[in-house]
């Protein structure tokens, strides 16, 4: 076989066969992130009797691992310019390890809570490198649907656990539960956290991450394996003029940050992540079936209803893959803006009037559907693409830290808002979600007004619009 004939381009099906791959493995860090962040849910109850907790602690119990989200957040910034993306995601893969084993076999409340941690800050660097890996290894026009890939893994995660959790909470009564069933939920997490470490031996580091780091020939290799010769050759002249445009190839700074135009870049960002948050999404997440319960619901059928919510949610999450790249992001985050409020408002009206019928579910689930087809995966979507290269780890990483931040308040105050003697005396439980409620229209004027459309464009085209 001569040279040419070696370096000949991939046909079209390989390379969207590497690509996919690449995605799918990639996307592993989003199982695990729904998977240990939707685990709590089943284990909840069990593990507030047994440890006796308080509501606040109870709150404590569910957030402490948002506490390790924002940590991870924060550090997967410098870890991902410092060590590039795919190692970073390796260290993110033993972090989900021993957290799932470590949560398993606590007899301390404090104990729990420290690997409960330990797996937040796994997560958190997970939910940050792993969309943004996935961006800068997709060809423009299928970008979109590729991230929302990751929000995908998320949401078949939680389904996952659901299903992992009502399995094993059926192993047993309310009191097997108490003292055993929790820990067998926790330590289930080692099997997908195992696949994702060894899977990540097998892909390749991120072309611009090493177009970054002066290693141009590498990068031009990988992306002609993902686009072929002749379009990698064009886009390693748009990633060198858009490195040369930002200075250099060094590693960036936070002082890169605020020059320019990037502080209102950066800001756009963090309002989409904080509002994904206080629209009120993970009190679903993760007090579904404390929900249910509470609507009257046995501990079996609220494990039960829960899975339904993680049905609807896996299913117009696919429904937001296939029209992101079609339609736009603006108008899908606009739509589900509005349905959210109008959903979440109508259970806060049944929460205030002490109304558990039938037909509250499907509030709920319409507030999941439209958070699944537009929040949930095209914020993510977004967030991948506005930021230009040289500071888009950086930049990412504070984004994500702010939704992590905004998930942990969200999450620590629901329950003690819930029980508020006040509040359950003026408001009878509905207050909560109207203050959701309240945040879904703030975002419907935000992706209105402020969030510009990406779609189709390549990354180096975000960079050009900004400067524009």
């Amino acid at each position: 076989m001569t040279v040419q004939a070696a370096q000949k381009d991939l046909t079209p099906p390989s390379q969207n066969a590497y690509t996919t791959f690449i995605t799918l493995v990639a996307t592993l860090g989003g199982l695990l992130f729904g998977y240990d962040t939707a685990v709590i849910s089943g284990a909840i109850g069990s593990v507030r009797t047994y440890f006796e907790l308080s509501p606040a602690q109870m709150g404590w119990a569910a957030s402490s691992a948002l506490v390790g989200c924002i940590i991870g957040a924060l550090m997967a910034g410098f870890m991902g310019n410092v060590l590039g993306r795919k190692r970073s995601l390796v260290i993110a893969a033993l972090l989900f390890l021993v957290s799932a084993v470590g949560t398993a076999l606590p007899e301390l409340f404090t104990t729990f809570v420290i690997y409960r941690i330990i797996g937040g800050i796994g997560v958190g660097i997970a939910s940050m490198l792993s969309p943004m890996y996935i961006a800068e290894v997709s060809p423009p026009h299928v970008r979109g649907r590729l991230v929302s890939y990751n929000q995908f893994a998320i949401i078949f995660g939680m389904l996952v656990v659901y299903f992992v959790n009502y399995h094993i909470a059926g192993q047993g009564d309310d009191q097997w539960n108490v003292n055993s069933g929790w820990r067998w939920m926790f330590g289930s997490e080692a099997i997908p956290a195992v696949l994702f470490l060894i899977l990540l031996l097998v892909v390749p580091e991120s072309p611009r991450w090493l177009a970054m780091k002066n290693r141009f020939d590498q990068a031009a290799g990988i992306l002609s394996k993902i686009v072929g010769q002749q379009e990698a050759a064009r886009e390693m002249d748009e990633i060198k003029a858009s490195l040369k445009n930002d200075g250099n190839t060094k590693k960036a700074s936070l002082k890169d940050l605020f020059r320019a135009n990037l502080p209102t870049v950066l800001l756009i960002g963090i309002s989409l992540s904080v509002l994904q948050q206080v629209t009120g999404i993970n009190v679903f997440l993760y007090y579904a079936p404390e929900i249910f319960k509470q609507m009257g619901s046995k501990t079996d059928a609220a494990l039960l209803q829960t899975i339904v919510v993680g049905a609807v949610n896996l299913v117009f999450t696919v429904i937001a893959i296939l029209t992101v790249d079609r339609f736009g992001r603006k108008p899908l985050m606009m739509i589900g803006s509005i349905g959210m409020g109008i959903c979440i408002s109508a259970i806060g009206f049944a929460a205030y009037n002490n109304n558990t019928d039938v037909w509250l579910l499907t509030f709920v689930l319409g507030y999941i559907a439209f958070f699944a087809l537009s929040l949930g995966p095209v914020t993510w979507v977004l967030l991948s693409e506005i930021y230009p290269n040289r500071v888009r780890s950086l930049a990412l990483s504070i984004a994500v830290a702010a939704q992590w931040i905004a998930n942990f308040g969200v999450s620590q105050t629901f329950p003690m808002l819930m029980e508020n003697e006040t509040l359950l005396r003026h408001f009878n439980g509905g207050f909560p979600f109207w203050v959701y409620g309240s945040m879904c229209l703030v975002s419907l004027w935000f992706n209105w007004k402020i969030v510009p459309e990406t779609k189709g464009r390549t990354l180096e085209d975000m960079e050009k619009l900004w400067n524009d």
